[in-house]
């Protein structure tokens, strides 16, 4: 009977609102909020890009400043490369870090129209299991995860700077346990991808 009264309830605040429309507002809401992971992405330009186009990917050598433990090397190239696959069918990353002049002339030497230039400008791992609470014990230490990403989308044959972008994001409370800063980065990176294409999110 309770679990009727709640279907009917939903129901009736739906009204015409389908169904993936309501749990993507709650979604939406509940990053928001800060109870989910939450990234926001600030683009200096908004040029689009033709789904064929060729993209190289390639992250600095900048070790991000703030506290807690070392990301992987290559982590935003990395999770860069698994969220353009999807959108640009001919992408490619570095495998390990570089230097833009070392990168640029890698994106040029694949044939690549554009390289995505990444650094991971800053990481905060918190405290967010009782192992690290252990190591740590600093109460102002406790909490989400944040990370800052630094983006340059640069043109191959003119080295023209096409975009930049700054990716700012935090973890959430209902997911902090035993995360890493790193975590943070796939679904904003995977959302720029689109915004390149023009998808909403």
């Amino acid at each position: 009977m309770r679990s009727l009264i709640a279907v009917l309830a939903l129901l009736t605040l739906g009204g015409c609102m389908n169904v993936s429309d309501m749990v993507s507002g709650t979604e939406y809401h509940l990053r928001d909020a800060g109870f989910l992971d939450h990234g926001r992405t600030e683009r200096m330009a908004s040029r689009r890009l033709q789904q064929d186009s060729f993209i190289y990917i390639a992250q600095g050598h900048f070790v991000p400043p703030g506290g807690g433990a070392y990301p992987r090397p290559n982590v935003v190239a990395e999770e860069a490369f698994n969220g353009f696959v999807e959108y640009f069918p001919m992408v490619r990353r570095a495998r390990m870090p570089v230097g833009l002049e070392e990168a640029m002339s890698e994106a040029r030497g694949a044939g690549a129209h554009y390289l995505l230039y990444t650094r991971f400008a800053y990481s905060d791992d918190r405290i967010g299991t009782q192992e690290e609470w252990e190591e740590e014990e600093e109460l102002s230490r406790l909490g989400t995860d944040r990370s800052v990403l630094q983006l340059m989308l640069i043109e191959t044959n003119t080295r023209y700077l096409v975009d930049t972008a700054r990716i700012r994001s935090r973890g959430g409370f209902l997911t902090f346990y035993d995360a890493q800063p790193e975590d943070l980065l796939g679904p904003p990176l995977q959302e720029y991808a689109r915004s390149l294409l023009g998808l909403q999110p």
